[in-house]
């Protein structure tokens, strides 16, 4: 299924591969350890994010030393929405059902989830990578701003988009 899900039920001590063994567990067992895998994910997604602001804030330090202070308000108005996007992400609801949840959520649901956010792990990248054109200070640094302002709101839509997904899996449940 997924390479994360792979990747942490192939490290399952021997206790826990007995336990596969008795009826009915197995799917328990599963369905934590995808609760564990999304919130891993979820929380990588968000320090890639804190990376990100902190690489900005390094930028603001330079553009404030520099004496440009009229240039930090994009500053630090994308870094209060990397911060709250971080946030979201890192507190959003999991993408899988404990065993006694009255919604359940089905592997090939959960598999369209992880696929989304790998797909955000890609924008990302790009956000980083618009974040490290910032110009240093006494370039034109507009184009930039307006470049990572527009990456910042198609994450955010994009994440606003898989609380909707899940909402559509429990409904449909």
């Amino acid at each position: 299924m997924s390479n994360g899900f792979d990747k942490a039920k192939a490290q399952r001590n021997w206790l826990e591969r007995l336990g596969e063994k008795i009826p009915g567990y197995r799917g328990f067992a599963d369905r934590e350890l995808r609760r564990d895998v999304d919130k891993l994910q979820r929380e990588h997604l968000a320090q890639e994010l804190t990376g990100i602001k902190n690489g900005l804030r390094q930028k603001a330090r330079a553009y404030a030393d520099a004496g440009q202070i009229a240039a930090l308000t994009p500053f630090d108005r994308l870094e209060r929405r990397l911060d709250g996007l971080a946030q979201t992400i890192r507190f959003t609801d999991y993408g899988a059902s404990g065993l006694f949840d009255a919604q359940k959520v089905g592997e090939a649901e959960l598999e369209r989830l992880y696929q989304f956010d790998l797909a955000l792990v890609e924008d990302l990248a790009l956000l980083a990578g618009e974040a490290a054109a910032v110009p240093p200070p006494g370039g034109d640094a507009s184009a930039a701003f307006a470049a990572l302002d527009q990456r910042v709101g198609e994450i955010e839509t994009n994440w606003a988009a898989r609380k909707t997904i899940l909402s559509g899996i429990v409904e449909s449940v």
